[in-house]
């Protein structure tokens, strides 16, 4: 049984490169727009790892995350930001609200899979 992903990303783009990447390595891939939409697919998809930009329209990453980890059943569930921001009080915040690692975009396809097979074991 395919690990599930749940890839949070407003970049149409980005969102389906995370897609192809993931499928071409195995996973079950789902998608959703924005932390909003994100967090309603999390009860549909009860994803095994979790991807998640920071900035977005309506919910922004750390939102996103703040909600995730409200929900009981997902306070464990390993989440991977995927964002361009570099500023280190950004990431120290998002680590704070619970999130399980950083990556820079651009993102090598390697890197990702990778980072996705470590969070999920």
């Amino acid at each position: 049984m395919a690990l599930k992903i749940l890839a949070v990303e407003d970049s149409l783009t980005v969102r389906t490169m995370i897609e192809h990447v993931l499928k071409d390595a195995g996973f079950e891939v789902h998608l959703a727009e924005d932390g909003q939409h994100g967090l309603r697919r999390l009860m549909e998809v009860k994803p095994d790892v979790i991807t998640t930009d920071m900035n977005m329209p309506v919910m922004d990453g750390l939102g996103f995350i703040k909600g995730v980890r409200a929900n009981d059943q997902y306070k464990m569930t390993p989440i991977l930001v995927i964002s361009s921001e570099t500023a280190p009080e950004l990431k120290t915040k998002a680590r704070s609200l619970g999130a399980s690692g950083w990556m820079a975009k651009p993102f090598h396809d390697e890197r990702l899979i990778s980072a996705v097979k470590r969070l999920a074991a």
